[in-house]
C-alpha cells in the first residue's frame, strides 16, 4: 500500500499553539503528507476567533469542530464529534492521541477502521484531577489497552508501565528534539545576560513541581536570577503559592510563546530547571537539550531516560538550592553537561519518529496487529508496580521498536510547542 489515507485525533489540532501532541501531529503529519499520504487531522474550533479555519495546512486536511468549555469534558466532547465525523468519511488509519480518549475506540472497531492510541503519560496521577478523575483516567487505560489495534508509548518508563499493569505491548515512539543554535539579541529586551540565569518552563501544576524549585531557588545563596516561564488557566491557587514562595530574585515572564524568544532563553540559561514527572518523555525538556541547555531535572525515570550522564537532579527543594549553587560554582560543568545534552538530543530526531508512525500506519492498514488483545484487566495492584518517581532499567525485550529510517530530504523541521 502506497499511499495512505491517516487520521489524526484527539488533539487541538495544528497549527501547534499549545503543547506536545500539536506540536507532534504538526511535525509527524507535514511529514507523512510530504511521502504523499492523505493526511486528516481534526482540529477544535476556537470560541470567538475572528480568523477564518484553515482548511489545509502544509499538506494537510483539517476538519474544525467544536468543543465543550469544560476542562472535564473538552477533550472527550470535541473527539466523540471527531469520531462521529471520521466514521462516515473512511480512513485506512488512525491514531488517536490519548487514552482519555478510549471509551469512543468501540465505535471506531465496529465501523472497522484500525487504531492506534497515543498513551501519553500517568494522567490519572496529575493532581488537578479529583477522585472522579483518577478513576476515569485509570479506567481508560485499561479500555486502551483493550480497544486498540495498537498502542504508542514516547518513553521506556510508559512501556514498562503497560507491560507490568496490563501485559501490555507498545510501540516506542518519542518526539523530536531539533538542534538550534540561537542568536542572543532578544535576551536584551528582558534585562538578560548570557549564562546569568536560572530558567523553568512549565504550566503551573503540582506534579510539575514548579513550588518546589521556586522553594529551592529562594533557600539558595544564588546570585543569577530565576526567570520562570508559564502560567496555569486552571490553577490559581497553586500560582499563588508558587508566588508566594518566591523572593525578589525571580522573575515572572507568564506565558512565552515567541518560539525565537523562548529558544534563546533555554539555550543560554545557566541551568534549565525541569520539574515535569508524569508525563512521559516531555517535548519542553527535548527541546532544552537540542538547544545545548545545562539542565536540572526532577529525578524520576522519564527525564533520566532523556538526560542521562548530562545533567544534575533534584526531589526536594534542598536538592534544588543545592544544585543552583553548584552550577554557579562550576560554570565549567555546566557548558560540559550543555554540550552533552546536544549530543543526547540527536537520538531524538522528527524524521525517525515520523518514519515510525508510517510503519505503524501501515501494519494498520494492512492488518499486520495482533488479531488477540489483551483483556485491559490489571495484573498487579499499584503497590506491585515499580515507580516511574525512580530511574528505571530499560526493557527492550517489552517494546516494539521500529528500524532507523534513511533520510528524507523532503522532511524537514519545526519550532516545538511550549509546554
Amino acid at each position: 500500500m502506497d499511499r495512505m489515507s491517516i487520521a489524526m485525533v484527539g488533539t487541538r489540532g495544528v497549527p501547534a499553539r499549545y503543547g506536545g501532541f500539536e506540536t507532534a501531529v504538526e511535525e509527524i503529519g507535514r511529514r507523512l503528507a510530504d511521502a504523499g499520504h492523505r493526511v486528516v487531522v481534526y482540529c477544535r474550533t476556537v470560541p470567538g476567533s475572528t480568523e477564518q479555519p484553515l482548511a489545509e495546512f502544509q499538506g494537510m486536511e483539517l476538519v474544525h469542530l467544536p468543543a465543550a468549555r469544560k476542562r472535564s469534558l473538552e477533550t472527550l466532547s470535541h473527539t466523540a464529534l471527531s469520531v462521529a465525523h471520521l466514521v462516515t468519511h473512511r480512513t485506512d488509519a488512525a491514531f488517536v492521541f490519548n487514552s482519555a480518549n478510549s471509551p469512543l475506540l468501540p465505535v471506531l472497531r465496529a465501523a472497522r477502521i484500525p487504531v492506534a492510541t497515543h498513551v501519553d503519560g500517568l494522567e490519572w496521577k496529575r493532581a488537578k484531577w479529583g477522585g472522579a478523575g483518577r478513576r476515569y483516567y485509570r479506567m481508560a487505560e485499561s479500555l486502551a489497552v483493550r480497544w486498540s489495534d495498537a498502542l504508542i508509548a514516547d518513553a521506556q518508563g510508559i512501556a514498562d508501565y503497560y507491560e507490568d499493569a496490563f501485559a501490555a505491548p507498545t510501540t516506542l515512539l518519542t518526539y523530536g528534539a531539533p538542534i538550534i543554535r540561537p542568536g542572543q539579541d532578544r535576551l536584551a529586551e528582558l534585562g538578560l545576560e548570557p549564562g546569568g540565569f536560572h530558567l523553568v518552563v512549565a504550566r503551573f501544576e503540582p506534579e510539575n513541581h514548579v513550588d518546589v524549585i521556586v522553594d529551592g531557588y529562594t533557600r539558595s545563596a544564588a546570585v543569577k536570577p530565576l526567570v520562570v516561564v508559564g502560567s496555569a488557566p486552571y490553577a490559581d491557587e497553586y500560582t499563588q503559592r508558587v508566588h508566594d514562595l518566591a523572593d525578589d530574585r525571580t522573575r515572572f515572564l507568564g506565558g512565552v510563546w515567541d518560539q525565537e524568544l523562548l529558544d534563546q532563553l533555554y539555550a543560554h540559561s545557566a541551568t534549565y530547571l525541569h520539574g515535569h514527572s508524569v508525563g512521559g518523555t516531555n517535548p519542553s525538556l527535548l527541546r532544552a537539550i537540542g538547544a545545548g541547555a545545562a539542565v536540572t531535572a526532577f529525578d524520576c525515570s522519564f527525564n533520566r531516560e532523556v538526560i542521562a550522564d548530562a545533567g544534575r537532579f533534584f526531589r526536594t527543594p534542598e536538592d534544588v538550592a543545592r544544585e543552583v549553587e553548584g552550577v554557579e560554582a562550576d560554570p565549567v560543568k555546566a557548558a560540559r553537561d550543555g554540550r552533552r545534552s546536544r549530543e543526547l538530543a540527536l537520538r531524538y530526531d522528527w524524521d525517525h519518529v515520523a518514519a515510525g508512525y508510517e510503519d505503524l500506519a501501515r501494519r494498520l492498514a494492512t492488518r499486520d496487529v495482533p488479531k488477540r488483545r489483551p483483556s485491559g484487566a490489571r495484573r498487579a495492584t499499584d503497590a506491585d508496580l515499580p515507580s516511574v518517581a525512580v530511574a528505571a532499567e530499560p526493557r527492550p525485550d517489552n517494546v516494539l521498536h521500529l528500524p532507523r529510517p534513511t533520510q528524507s530530504p523532503a522532511w524537514h523541521h519545526l519550532p516545538a510547542a511550549q509546554q
